[in-house]
């Protein structure tokens, strides 16, 4: 996952990191661009099968992304509590970066082989392991946790009314704020219309603030708003029956991109943004954490990363939900996100599910939220966080109307680019919001 690592904080790959698309009926015998050699497959169990280790115990693969602390640490203690319950089982822990795990997976995935549980973000790309019959059905298991899990929690991973992975966390896009500069431009609270989110913007920079920060260069940071505004005018029902009818051409998504105009034509963003990263010095992150810029459109990970690269602004950060448009069909509650989520590969030893229910238990989960900084996937655990504004990302979720996994996950990984790239050429000022429609329609016909 390219210059920041979202798995850092729990979250999705940018599309950048996403893997070459594959038409499904390809999807088995394509030739990775990784050497399978380099791979390590044989690490890997062949389906159906089971191996034990030299003290008898059932091996399970798990391939995972933390690759960072606190949770690089607290991992490996929940696998060792794990074996502890269960002496007959031991989880072999395969920790990679998600540059690295992305590669991998591809190739492991066109070779019809995969670890015995592995991270997976759901959406388009799970889609197609499932469909090459590489996934176990898991409903079953989480069915009967349904109402204990926070309200979407487990939607990435449902294809037509099956589960296929188990959540390990869930998270909102929505837009961080800086208290004390909109204080100083004279503003009392944040906006909840698109009307009132531009006069925002114009406050801001009559107060010789810079209102938005950008990671321009790596384009997913820029994503995050025409799909929240085509989340807004469509509707989530819309999104799906653009993704379905592979056509997103339709007034809707034209007019979330005029929107988006509008605010690019305002200036809001800093200066130099179309080349700037989001977490590396002087990037999108950092601007925020050191009180340079007034508001980012991010998911819930961003008061870590604006800790991490700059000094962090503390109580004077804000969260709040992305503004509704007028004439919309969304509602104010419907939610841009995902998280992450385990699922287990087709014959995998039981064992592998025993450790996933372990693993989402409410106790698990708990120390999962107040040891490793993750958003809980269990309403008990809820309680565990301390941040006020997770806690607010965390209602949301809880009793959210409606919700879209990130577009770079939720469809096929070229439309999810397309997407990615069409947008930020709008924002450069290179397409129209009819070319974006249409690029990314063109692109979502040819898979």
């Amino acid at each position: 996952m390219p210059p920041i690592d979202r798995a850092a904080a729990s979250v999705p790959a940018p599309s950048s990191a996403v893997a070459p698309a594959l038409s499904r009926r390809r999807f088995l015998g394509a030739a990775s661009v990784v050497g399978l050699g380099a791979v390590g497959l044989s690490a890997c169990a062949d389906s159906g099968s089971a191996t034990t280790d030299s003290q008898g115990r059932t091996v399970v693969e798990l391939w995972n992304i933390q690759t960072t602390e606190p949770s690089k640490t607290v991992w490996p203690e929940r696998v060792k509590a794990f074996e502890a319950q269960n002496p007959k089982v031991h989880i072999k822990l395969v920790t990679l970066e998600n540059d690295a795990y992305k590669a991998k997976m591809t190739a492991l995935t066109s070779s019809g082989k995969l670890p015995d549980i592995y991270h997976t973000w759901g959406g388009g790309v799970l889609q197609q392991q499932i469909d090459a019959g590489l996934v176990e059905d898991l409903t079953d298991t989480v069915k009967p946790m349904a109402s204990s899990l926070v309200g979407v929690a487990a939607k990435p991973y449902e294809f037509d009314g099956k589960s296929y992975a188990m959540p390990i966390e869930i998270g909102a896009v929505g837009i961080w704020y800086n208290k004390a500069l909109y204080a100083k431009a004279g503003i009392t609270a944040p906006p909840t219309t698109w009307a009132g989110y531009l006069d925002t913007v114009r406050k801001l920079k009559g107060a010789g603030i810079t209102p938005i920060a950008l990671a321009g260069k790596e384009k997913w940071p820029g994503m995050y708003y025409w799909a929240y505004l085509a989340m807004r005018i469509a509707g989530v029902e819309g999104m799906q029956k653009a993704a379905d009818a592979k056509d997103f051409t339709g007034t809707d998504f034209v007019r979330a991109g005029e929107h988006l105009k509008e605010l690019v034509a305002l200036q809001p963003f800093q200066n130099g943004f179309l080349g700037a990263a989001y977490s590396t010095p002087g990037g999108e992150a950092a601007l925020m954490g050191n009180g340079k810029a007034a508001m980012e459109l991010m998911g819930q990970w961003a008061p870590v990363v604006q800790a991490d690269s700059g000094k962090g602004i503390g109580k004077d950060l804000g969260f709040f939900a992305f503004p509704a448009v007028e004439s919309g069909k969304g509602a104010l509650t419907d939610v841009f996100g995902g998280g992450g989520g385990y699922a287990v590969r087709k014959g995998a030893p039981k064992a592998a599910t025993d450790f996933l229910k372990f693993f989402t238990s409410p106790e698990s989960d708990k120390i999962l939220v107040s040891k490793a900084s993750m958003m809980p996937v269990v309403k008990e655990a809820v309680g565990s966080l301390s941040d006020p504004n997770l806690k607010l990302v965390a209602t949301a979720l809880d009793k959210a109307t409606g919700f879209q996994l990130y577009l770079d996950q939720a469809f096929p990984p070229a439309v999810g680019q397309e997407i990615n790239d069409s947008v930020a050429g709008l924002i450069a000022g290179a397409k129209s919001p009819e070319q974006v429609a249409r690029s990314v329609t063109q692109v979502a016909k040819s898979q």
